[in-house]
């Protein structure tokens, strides 16, 4: 009797191993959404389109980009979260849902490391520390001073928790006083620069770019870990002696917890050929963010290891958590 109970097992679990082989190896059979909790437009949908586009071209399957905007892209990141474990629903995770988000949010809905799988990194960009060209600060050392010597005018600014953060951190490695002033968005955080109204922020390199090659804004320092290509003249802090301070942001594609492992395979290899192009590439490079593919394994590993760090600089900093 144990016998043909075995004998049966062994055909049942064959036959749905075969089933579960079929449907990897037919993936994709349908169209695939990435959901972006963004507008149209806007860089992390810029990058989403352009894996978009060259999925669909390689698989003759269409790969929508669904804009599910609200809540600072939580509400894209729980759609996907409940979503199927298909491989049909996918999600452009940035740094900020992924990582900072949940760190200032404990009553969050999602588990970036439990409800979802990491497929592969996408894009990787620095921050860049400015200051308002007509000051006399012209060097990382000489900002320190001037803040240390001029406490009560100091100042930092940023929109958005990942400007904070990364403020904070310079602030807690270098012991520059000042406080922190949040901006809704970029562009009003140089347009306070630029009236005078900050000392200095650090900032993403594309909003930037345009000041500081018109000279109204000036450069400091890269957190890159090489000079970045755009701005060979400006040094990084790793130069600087503040390795502490070295990071890039990053967005990546992330599908359910649950998704079969072939079929995150299969993404992860496709889109790591995708972001090799050369004109993809480029692509990239004209938004000021640089193609870097990973594995899921990678990927997995860096949301776990910046959950740390950036945990450790919201404790320290006592940045107010989010109800």
């Amino acid at each position: 009797m144990k016998i043909v109970l075995h004998a049966l097992f062994f055909l049942w679990f064959g036959l749905l191993g075969e089933g579960a082989l079929a449907q990897v190896s037919d993936y994709p059979s349908k169209p695939i959404r990435i959901y972006v909790g963004q507008g149209a437009g806007g860089g992390m949908d810029t990058q989403a389109r352009i894996v978009a586009q060259r999925l669909a071209s390689q698989w003759a399957q269409p790969v929508v980009v669904e804009n599910k905007v609200g809540a600072g892209g939580i509400i894209a990141t729980e759609s996907v979260a409940r979503s199927a474990p298909d491989g049909y629903s996918l999600l452009m995770g940035p740094i900020g849902n992924m990582v900072f988000t949940p760190i200032l949010t404990p009553h969050l809905k999602y588990s970036p490391t439990k409800d979802f799988v990491p497929v592969s990194l996408v894009a990787t960009f620095p921050l860049v520390v400015v200051v308002n060209s007509k000051s006399k600060m012209n060097s990382v050392a000489e900002l320190i001073a001037h803040m240390k010597a001029n406490p009560d005018k100091s100042n930092f600014g940023g929109s958005g928790p990942a400007f904070q953060f990364a403020n904070e951190l310079f602030k807690m490695k270098t012991g520059a006083p000042g406080e922190f002033i949040q901006y809704k968005s970029m562009s009003e955080t140089i347009t306070a620069l630029l009236a005078g109204d900050l000392v200095m922020s650090m900032v993403d390199t594309g909003p930037a770019t345009t000041h500081i090659n018109a000279g109204t804004l000036r450069a400091l320092a890269a957190t890159s870990p090489q000079r970045l290509p755009s701005m060979p003249q400006v040094p990084t802090m790793a130069e600087l002696g503040l390795r502490d301070i070295e990071f890039r942001y990053w967005s990546g594609i992330f599908a359910p917890a649950g998704t079969p492992k072939n079929v995150i395979k299969k993404l992860e290899v496709e889109i790591n050929q995708i972001l090799k192009q050369p004109d993809v590439m480029a692509q990239m490079s004209a938004h000021q963010v640089t193609a870097t593919g990973s594995t899921s394994d990678e990927l997995s590993k860096l949301v776990a290891s910046d959950l740390r760090r950036w945990g450790a600089v919201a404790e320290s900093a006592k940045i107010s958590k989010q109800d």
